[in-house]
C-alpha cells in the first residue's frame, strides 16, 4: 500500500471529517463569541461600573517614556483577561448545553423498547422441520 492511498484512506475516514467540521465550526463560532462578549456583553458591564472598559484595564509597570521611542509601555492587561474568561465562560456552558443535548436524546433512545422478533407461529416451525429433514437426507 502506497504512502499516498494510506494517507487518503486516513483522510477520509468518517472521524477524521466530523473533526474537521468540527473544528471549523469552532473557529467561526469563536468569532461569534467573541463578538458578543466585546459587544453586548461587556458594555453594559462596563456601564454598571460606570462607563468602565473592560479591555483598557491594565495595571501598569513601566510607564511609556515620550522622550524615546525605544521603551514602550510595560503592562499586564487583566481587563483583556477578563474579556477572555467571560468568552471561555460562555463556549463552557454553550458546551455543556450541546452535551446536555446529546445525552438526553441517546438516554431517551435507550429507554425506547427495543423489537423483539416475534416466535415463528405453528405453520412456520412445522415447514423449518420440514425443510431441515430434507437437508439431512440430501
Amino acid at each position: 500500500m502506497g504512502l499516498f492511498q494510506e494517507f487518503r484512506e486516513f483522510a477520509v475516514r468518517g472521524n477524521v471529517v466530523d473533526l474537521a467540521v468540527g473544528i471549523i465550526i469552532g473557529a467561526a463560532f469563536n468569532g461569534i463569541v467573541k463578538s458578543l462578549v466585546d459587544q453586548v456583553v461587556m458594555p453594559p458591564i462596563g456601564l454598571a461600573t460606570g462607563g468602565l472598559d473592560f479591555s483598557e484595564l491594565k495595571w501598569v509597570l513601566k510607564p511609556e517614556d515620550p522622550t524615546t521611542e525605544a521603551i514602550e509601555e510595560v503592562a499586564i492587561q487583566y481587563g483583556a483577561f477578563a474579556n477572555t474568561v467571560v468568552q471561555f465562560l460562555i463556549v463552557a456552558f454553550v458546551v455543556f448545553l450541546l452535551v446536555k443535548g446529546i445525552n438526553n436524546m441517546r438516554r431517551k433512545q435507550a429507554e425506547e423498547p427495543q423489537t423483539v422478533p416475534a416466535a415463528p407461529t405453528p405453520s412456520e416451525a412445522l415447514l423449518t422441520e420440514i425443510r431441515d429433514l430434507l437437508k439431512s437426507r440430501g
